[in-house]
């Protein structure tokens, strides 16, 4: 049982190490040592050093972590709700509706993701809170498709034969008997939509798009550890490794959740 569940533990022991550690540090994420710039690893007080400005490694990567993975749970749970109501109207509806909707999803799979991502930041301002909604707004089209799936299998089922002829309304129907019963795949697609999110966040942080100064998240830190490896290789392996690492496990926890389910 450890085992089969050994990546979401490794990224749940990754989060919890995130929060707690900046209370067992003597340095916050964007205080600056002016006596240790550019400290090497494993000097007093900087167990990993401090970068090119003289701020904690240690603590940026906690605080990097943290900002990494609020804005993925963030954005995948927009992706959720908006690609569940969408998914579960069009399935439910059927015809030209369906018809129609599944078409403006088909449309908004033809452009690219990373273009509506970067539009929305210029256009509308570099805030956290953007990248939240911004994320998760283009990240629901294949929950929307696997949602809408479920809801028209569901619909042929007898139960829900059964309360449509007792005249049961159709917003209680859907609510009571079809969420219920496509939460574990919604789940199991959630899973796959967090690392992809992640991705995408670190690779606009890398391009300056994403999370801004002072705060931090693990794009930033690679694209600062890039900038230095030179000089501190030990800046770009940890972030980097990281990352990897959290990507890697809930890919295989989003799958397994999908196999279990489908």
């Amino acid at each position: 049982m450890l085992k089969r569940h050994l990546p979401l533990a490794l990224v749940l022991l990754i989060a919890a190490l995130a929060l707690l550690l900046p209370f067992f540090l003597p340095w916050s994420y964007d205080q600056i040592d002016w006596d240790a710039v550019r400290a090497p690893a494993f000097s007093e007080p900087h167990i990993f050093g401090t970068d090119d400005i003289g701020r904690d490694r240690l603590a940026r990567l906690a605080a990097g972590t943290r900002i990494t993975l609020l804005v993925a749970m963030a954005a995948a749970l927009v992706s959720l709700v908006v690609g569940i109501a969408w998914g579960a109207t069009a399935g439910w509806i059927g015809g030209k509706v369906d018809e129609l909707m599944m078409r403006i999803v088909d449309g908004l799979y033809a452009l690219p993701f990373m273009f509506i991502v970067i539009l929305l930041m210029v256009v509308f301002g570099r805030s956290i809170l953007l990248v939240f909604v911004g994320i998760g707004l283009v990240e629901w089209l294949t929950m929307a498709r696997v949602v809408r799936g479920q809801v028209m299998a569901l619909k042929q089922r007898p139960f829900i034969l059964a309360a449509e002829a007792a005249g049961t309304p159709s917003t209680t129907i859907v609510l009571r008997h079809i969420l219920p019963n496509i939460a574990g795949v919604a789940l199991a697609y959630l899973m796959l939509t967090v690392p992809q999110v992640v991705m995408v966040e670190s690779f606009l942080s890398f391009l300056g798009l994403g999370v801004q100064e002072p705060l931090t998240s693990l794009g930033i830190l690679v694209k600062e550890g890039a900038d230095d490896m030179d000089m501190a290789p030990l800046g770009l392996l940890l972030p980097g490794g990281l990352l990897v690492l959290i990507l890697v496990c809930l890919t295989i926890e989003g799958e397994r959740l999908r196999d279990r389910f489908s």
